[in-house]
This record gives structure tokens, C-alpha cells and sequence, in this order.
């Protein structure tokens, strides 16, 4: 039932994607905003229970229903129900049409209309980017919001009580950002347990992401990458998402510029990528061409995951 039930998902969401701003999602934005409004008072330890608080509220109700339709083998509520969750929780084409448009503006030679599609997306300051920041930064936003919106989520609606786990991911998943990033909680207390979590929640997730881009891209150059770079990365989940990632498709990702991810933590020294070949992450500058490379790798991945699923789902049904 897992399989289909991501399978029927996949496909629903294919015809009729969740839009990211629609009103389910935009009530769990209010919700972490009352919570933190009234457990932050500054302290580690309120943003721990204002954490709990939140996932109370909305894995309890998803676990309890899950509970009532399997214990009275309702079958097709419980299938029908696994699916909505599935639906809710993935992402798969949330952000795809910015991927998409940013694609074709650089592909006709718009420069400035890539630039303003990915200040959209990314929120970041593209005055200035030449076609290979652009496209660089587009393909390491679409590596990881991929693996955050399709692939932990995958490996969290595997385990016991699927749908609350899913749910649990993508809420700390938000909550990690959304107590953390806005300029007016950086460097407060209540967020650090939020990202605590989810680096734990997300670290077998993260893993499985990387070998996957491995298993289907350049696999040695892949792994060098992840073994050698992944660390550099302030993020440790998101410097294995992209070193793995780049180095599947040979396409250097990561390289120190102001808009990009820093390697190295900030009071540290930042790798001199022209250095040598030992201090040199492996592949190519990105372009173009890497935004296909992207395309590719990511339905590969999404291919090795659910063949993964028909058989595990296969064993279970023999065993």
C-alpha cells in the first residue's frame, strides 16, 4: 500500500499541483507564528516546548486517524487517507515552475529575467549574476529543496504510523527555517532546538539522498565529492546534498562567492578553489546545460526510490 499510495500522489500532484501558498500550509505558518509568540521568552527550553506543542498539534491528529482506519481494516480510508497526507507533505512541483522559467530565460540569453525569477525563489540579491552564478545557484536551490519536499519524506512515510512521520519531517523541516532565518529570530535561543531536530530528524534522509544521486550519476566523482567537501559546508546536511549532488552530474557546486553557500565556517578560511587539484571540488563551472543535468539526476533519483518501494512492498506482500 505504501508504494501506490506515493505513486498515486506523485501523480495526482503531477496534474494538479499543491500550489505552495495554499491555505492548508498557510494555516501551519500561523499556528508556529502563535506558538512562538507565546512560548518564546527567550530561552532554549521554550523553544523546546513550543516545538512539542506544535508537533502535538498536528501529528496526534494524523497519527489517531491512521490508527482508527488500520485497526478497523477500513482499506480503502486508510489508502485514501495515506494519499492525502502523501499529497500535503511533498513538494515535488511547488517551485518547479521558477526552475522551469529560469531554464528558459537563460536559455534565450534573458539574463535579467533569470535574475529576477531567482530573487523570487530564493529571496537572495541577484544584481549582478552573470549566467553561471544564476544557474549555479538554481541548481543547488532545486538539489535541496527536492531532497527536503520528496525524498525525506519518502523515507519518513516508510516508518511506523507513515503519515504522522511524514508530517512530522515537513513541519521540522518549516520550523527549523521559520525560527531561525527571519532576520528578527537569527541568533535567538528559541530556534536552536528547532534546527537541533531536524539535523537529527533529516541525517539518515540526507544520506540516502546523496547515495541515490550517486547510485544514478557519476558515482566516483560523487563520492569523492561528499567525502572530501560534503564537511566544508557551515550546513553539513546541505554540503552532502551538494557536493554529491555535483559531483553525480561533474558540475562544481558550492564555490565561494557572497550569494552562495559558504565553504568553511565564517571565521575560518575559505577554500582557495584555484589553490590545486587536491583543494578543487571535481566537475565543471555550472551553466546552461547543468540545469538539464539537474532535470535529469533528480527524476533518476525519484526512479532508483520508487523502484526501491515496489520491492520492499513486493517482499512484504510475499513475506
Amino acid at each position: 500500500m505504501t508504494f501506490f499510495s506515493i505513486l498515486c500522489a506523485l501523480l495526482i500532484e503531477q496534474l494538479k499541483p499543491l500550489r505552495a501558498d495554499n491555505q492548508i500550509y498557510a494555516e501551519i505558518k500561523r499556528l508556529a507564528m502563535r506558538i512562538e509568540g507565546w512560548c518564546n521568552a527567550g530561552q532554549a527550553s521554550h523553544g523546546r516546548l513550543g516545538w512539542f506543542l506544535m508537533m502535538a498539534a498536528l501529528m496526534l491528529p494524523t497519527a489517531v486517524i491512521y490508527g482508527v482506519l488500520d485497526h478497523y481494516q477500513f482499506v480503502f480510508a486508510k489508502f485514501a487517507w495515506n494519499v492525502l497526507i502523501v499529497y500535503l507533505t511533498l513538494g515535488f512541483r511547488h517551485y518547479s515552475h521558477y526552475f522551469t522559467s529560469i531554464q528558459f530565460a537563460l536559455n534565450a540569453g534573458d539574463e535579467a529575467t533569470a535574475r529576477t525569477l531567482l530573487a523570487e525563489w530564493t529571496k537572495l540579491d541577484t544584481v549582478g549574476m552573470d549566467a553561471t552564478e544564476i544557474a549555479r545557484i538554481a541548481v543547488e536551490k532545486s538539489l535541496i529543496t527536492t531532497h527536503r519536499n520528496v525524498f525525506g519524506v519518502f523515507f519518513w512515510f516508510l516508518m511506523p504510523l507513515g503519515p504522522a512521520c511524514a508530517v512530522m519531517y515537513r513541519v521540522s523541516e518549516y520550523l527549523a527555517r521559520a525560527w531561525n532565518e527571519p532576520d528578527h529570530m537569527r541568533n535567538e535561543a528559541f530556534g536552536q532546538f528547532a534546527a537541533r531536530a531536524f539535523y537529527w530528524i533529516d541525517w539518515i534522509p540526507v544520506r540516502l539522498t546523496a547515495i541515490a544521486f550517486a547510485v544514478v550519476g557519476n558515482f566516483e566523482d560523487a563520492i569523492y565529492a561528499w567525502r572530501n567537501f560534503a564537511n566544508r559546508w557551515v550546513d553539513e546536511s546541505k554540503g552532502i546534498i551538494l557536493a554529491a549532488g555535483g559531483g553525480a552530474m561533474g558540475v562544481r557546486l558550492g564555490t565561494p562567492a557572497e550569494t552562495a553557500p559558504r565553504v568553511l565556517p565564517a571565521d575560518a578560511a575559505i577554500v582557495d578553489l584555484s589553490a590545486g587539484e587536491d583543494d578543487m571540488l571535481p566537475g565543471d563551472e555550472p551553466n546552461v546545460r547543468a540545469l538539464q543535468s539537474t532535470v535529469g539526476l533528480v527524476w533518476r533519483a525519484l526512479l532508483l526510490w520508487m523502484l526501491l518501494l515496489l520491492l520492499l512492498s513486493g517482499a512484504v506482500l510475499l513475506g
